[in-house]
This record gives structure tokens, C-alpha cells and sequence, in this order.
């Protein structure tokens, strides 16, 4: 079987509100899956349900070929979680908290060390093992949930919203950290985000989730493609500047011009590094002067616009204006 995680038609409802709806996608082995959407989409209710934390409402998941409904035992050995909130103690050291894990994993004293030794060395914390976790810094502490979610060797890890929180160098580090661990584990990750960009860097295929329900699925490229192409800004000025758009136009991988006057374009093309010489040189030709030229390359984050409509920050709010109405109304009744 070369995929490690299977949802079928899974959903999810709390009385009335359907928190995940008919999803469906599958994760292969060694693959670093990304799970998208704004905070209130339905991606820690669907962790949940495949961590066996949560029942279903209907449908199916199966991680590593065990049922999560009804062969719980089997998947929990198979799966590590990082959760969003921390779960680590603060009044024991790094090494510690490791140590409780892999006893409750059922390692003997001497896999624990031998483990502990190869994960602390993993994520760079063998000279903080023994500092109390209340000192370290949210970087770190990541850092050790991550070790603490491989004590027992999972096929799958879940992390939900990883980065959540921390600063632009931190999160840097981790998706540096998560990346050493796909190559070196070659375990399959299952991530859960709201920052397009750590999909757009960690991810080879993603799926986006809308309101409970997955609206995009497949690899990055392949979605950035679809929505039309890349984008070139330019401002030109000079007295043939309309002979040179009738030019521009007639070049094969030019897809859409839109005029926003005062010499200002917008080009849809594709390939846009191929199609900026070529510009120049048409302008060159007509005797324009360029005074701006900007390359743009679909994002996860017009993707997330194109089929949604909204961008993920806008859409985050509408969330959970949209949870509290339905829970209001769950209340009155």
C-alpha cells in the first residue's frame, strides 16, 4: 500500500454545525502533506478524528491499513501528534519530559536513553536536555514536541499548526527542522496551516479546506497553474506604447493584457522569466522606456483566493463570525 493515510467521505457534526463535510484525500508514505485553510476550517477536527480523539460522525479513515474507529490501539502506535497548544511539563527538563513519553510508549531504560540521545541530537537540543522547559524559547519547545511525537518510531506525524505563534526566524527554523526530519525518517507528515507560505515550502501536494469541505487538492504547482499563469507589472511610456501592446499580444504564451491607464499592464503569461527579454526587446523596438517591470508567481495564497473568493486572513474572521452565529443558534434551541 503506498498510501498511509486514506479518508473517505469523513464528516464531523456538533449538533447542527457541520465542522467537516463529506472530505475525502489520501496521504503516501514518506510524504510531507499539506492540510490548508483559516483557524475554524475543519483541519484540527479532522487530526482529531484520525488521532482517534474523536469519534466521527460518518465515513471512513484508516492509517497504515488499521481502522481509526475501530482499531484505535493499532493507530495510536502508528501515529505521532504535535498539537497545537503545548503538551509538554514545564517543571521537568527536555529530557525529561522525552523520557515520561517513551516509558508510556513502553520502551525500556535503555531504548529510552539510546532514543532520546538520536532525537535530541536530531532536532539540535542535546545542550539544552537538561535545562528545565520552562526556560526555552517557543522555538524549542517545538522543537522538543517534535522529538517527543517520534519516541516511538510513528510512520505518521500530525502537526497541527506548528508554527503557530512564532516569529518569522523561528518559524524559518522549524520548517528547516521538519524538512531534515522527512529526509532523515522518511516519515509521512500530515501538517495543518494557515501560513500558505510553510505549505508553499514544505509541501509537494496540498489539500485546501473551506467551511468543512475540501475545495482544492493536488500538488502546489499544478494548483498555481491552473489559476491562469504568472504575472508581469509594467509601466511604459513613449509615443508607440499602443503598437507595442499590439505586439505583446501576438506572443504565444501571453494569456490576458489588462490596460490600467496612465502606461500601466498587466500581463497574464506563461513561463515569466522566459517572457521578460522578450518584452524588453519589443519596447526596445517601438522605442518605449520601461520604468517598472515585476515578476509575480502564483502563490498558495491566490490559489486559496481563487477558489474561495476571499483571501485566508478575510475568510479566518467570517469563520468565526459564522461559529458563534451557529452556536448561538445551537444554544437558543
Amino acid at each position: 500500500m503506498d498510501d498511509v493515510i486514506i479518508v473517505k467521505n469523513l464528516t464531523k457534526k456538533f449538533g447542527n454545525l457541520i465542522a467537516v463535510n463529506n472530505i475525502s484525500f489520501s496521504v503516501k508514505k514518506g510524504e510531507i502533506f499539506g492540510f490548508l485553510g483559516p483557524n475554524g476550517a475543519g483541519k484540527t477536527t479532522t487530526i482529531n478524528i484520525l488521532s482517534t480523539l474523536l469519534k466521527k460522525t460518518s465515513g471512513e479513515a484508516f492509517i497504515n491499513g488499521f481502522d481509526v474507529s475501530k482499531e484505535k490501539d493499532s493507530v495510536r502506535k502508528n501515529i505521532g501528534i504535535v498539537f497545537q497548544e503545548p503538551a509538554l511539563d514545564n517543571r521537568l527538563t527536555g529530557r525529561e519530559n522525552l523520557y515520561f513519553h517513551a516509558r508510556i510508549y513502553g520502551l525500556t531504560k535503555e531504548e529510552s536513553k539510546k532514543k532520546i540521545d538520536e532525537l535530541l541530537k536530531l532536532v539540535e537540543l542535546e545542550n539544552k536536555a537538561d535545562k528545565l522547559v520552562m526556560y526555552y524559547s517557543g522555538g524549542m519547545k517545538r522543537r522538543l514536541e517534535i522529538a517527543r511525537g517520534l519516541i516511538h518510531d510513528p510512520k505518521v506525524l500530525f502537526l497541527d499548526e506548528p508554527t503557530l505563534g512564532l516569529d518569522a526566524q523561528t518559524r524559518r527554523h522549524i520548517w528547516d527542522y521538519i524538512k531534515k526530519l522527512n529526509k532523515e525518517k522518511k516519515i509521512s507528515i500530515l501538517l495543518t496551516t494557515h501560513y500558505m507560505e510553510e505549505a508553499d515550502f514544505l509541501c509537494e501536494r496540498v489539500a485546501i479546506i473551506d467551511l468543512g469541505k475540501i475545495v482544492a487538492i493536488g500538488k502546489t504547482k499544478n494548483l498555481k497553474d491552473k489559476i491562469g499563469g504568472d504575472t508581469i507589472d509594467l509601466t511604459v511610456r513613449g509615443k508607440n506604447v499602443v503598437n507595442f501592446i499590439k505586439e505583446v499580444k501576438k506572443l504565444k504564451k501571453v494569456k490576458k493584457i489588462i490596460k490600467n491607464g496612465k502606461g500601466k499592464i498587466k500581463l497574464i503569461v506563461g513561463k515569466g522569466e522566459e517572457m521578460l527579454p522578450k518584452i524588453m526587446k519589443i519596447a526596445d523596438k517601438n522605442n518605449c522606456d520601461i520604468l517598472s517591470i515585476n515578476l509575480k508567481k502564483p502563490s498558495l495564497e491566490d490559489v486559496f483566493l481563487h477558489y474561495t473568493g476571499k483571501n485566508i486572513r478575510e475568510e479566518s474572521v467570517d469563520l468565526k463570525k459564522e461559529f458563534m452565529k451557529r452556536r448561538m443558534k445551537m444554544r437558543r434551541h
